[in-house]
């Protein structure tokens, strides 16, 4: 793989706390995600896309054959992405609670920044 493009942060302990509850499979379906995410260019829509609608919300997409997992997150001083919490997706839209914790988590991050 090329040299690092992106770096990731995880904020908090949310997302950390659901990978820990995911079996192994899961697990190891989503370190690779997170290796396009800091090392590809261009990472696939399949796999990260902005939230229509929602200023600088991003999801990372991990799918398994039995659940849909969104990883919520945002970009922050141009290569760095910013983890907040992760949810198991139930129907084809991106449930409104999720992107709004995602906004509040967001909001604790830049306090924290500036402080």
């Amino acid at each position: 793989m090329e040299g690092r493009k992106r770096e990731i942060h995880i904020f908090g302990d949310d997302l950390l706390e659901f990978i820990k509850k995911q079996d192994n499979g899961t697990r190891k379906k989503i370190m690779p995600v997170f290796d396009m995410m800091e090392f590809l260019s261009i990472v696939p829509d399949k796999f990260f896309k902005k939230l229509k609608g929602v200023e600088n919300i991003y999801e990372i997409r991990v799918i398994t054959h039995f659940k849909s997992i969104r990883i919520l997150g945002f970009m922050h001083k141009g290569n760095l992405i910013v983890l907040t919490h992760a949810f198991i997706k139930k129907s084809q839209k991106t449930p409104k609670t999720e992107i709004e914790r995602a906004i509040r988590i967001k909001a604790k991050y830049y306090e924290y920044q500036n402080n």
